[in-house]
């Protein structure tokens, strides 16, 4: 049995991202109206990394080689590509890549410092990439993308928050490979067919089920899990 504190709900998430700027240019080069900015989207170019870390240090008055936090994240256009350029950023400990149209983690090898790495609202589809970054990285945002195999997540021994919120897993044999991260405490894994499957029967169930395959969780989905026995021994 789960015991839970209903403060500790995740807010329901909004609705997921698409990729305009791609959309756009298969479909011919028709402009793309977001508010009151219209773009041309066939004319555009991606933003290369080196084009998004000049115009963060035009912003920021710093250089990025320097910084620990660099955000990079909605750029317009957007950054297709995790290029050689991030090889720069070598004192850097949280790095913002999210609502872009990222297709595959890449070039993190001379990011020894990183802690937190943020890659939600891309269009990546697998964890391939991440273990250059294996012996720093705790914490892992990546929601709403494509990412329907956990493979290689085995090799991060020092994460313990991992945010994947409405991606494409959809089986326990996936899911259970989270169980080999010796330190992961806060998973969200809201919006991912398999949560949904159990989540419309009852949500007792889901955490349930979830927790008992990987048994260290302390947070699930917003949610603080407490196991039985933690909490006799504390009455006691």
């Amino acid at each position: 049995m789960i015991a839970r504190c209903g403060c500790f709900r995740a807010r329901p998430p909004p609705p997921a991202p698409t990729c305009q700027w791609r959309r756009a240019c298969a479909g011919g080069g028709r402009a793309i109206a977001t508010g009151a900015l219209t773009v041309a989207t066939a004319m555009a170019k991606a933003t290369t990394i080196k084009e998004a870390l000049a115009k963060w240090e035009e912003k920021n008055g710093q250089k990025a080689s320097e910084a620990k936090e660099v955000k990079l994240y909605g750029q317009i256009p957007p950054v297709e590509r995790m290029d050689e350029s991030l090889s720069t950023l070598v004192n850097c400990e949280k790095l913002s890549l999210s609502t872009n149209c990222i297709e595959r983690i890449a070039n993190l090898n001379s990011l020894k410092n990183l802690r937190i790495l943020s890659l939600g609202r891309n269009n990546i589809k697998n964890l391939n990439g991440l273990e250059a970054v294996a012996d720093t990285l705790e914490e892992l945002w990546i929601s709403y993308n494509f990412i329907e195999k956990l493979r290689g997540i085995r090799v991060m021994k020092k994460l313990k928050v991992l945010y994947m919120s409405n991606n494409l897993v959809k089986d326990w044999a996936e899911f259970v490979r989270l169980a080999e991260l010796p330190l992961l405490e806060d998973l969200v894994f809201v919006g991912n067919p398999l949560q949904e499957k159990y989540a419309s029967d009852q949500k007792n169930n889901w955490i349930e089920e979830a927790t008992k395959r990987v048994p260290k969780l302390k947070k699930l989905d917003g949610t603080l899990v407490i196991k039985q026995e933690e909490d006799e021994e504390g009455a006691n």
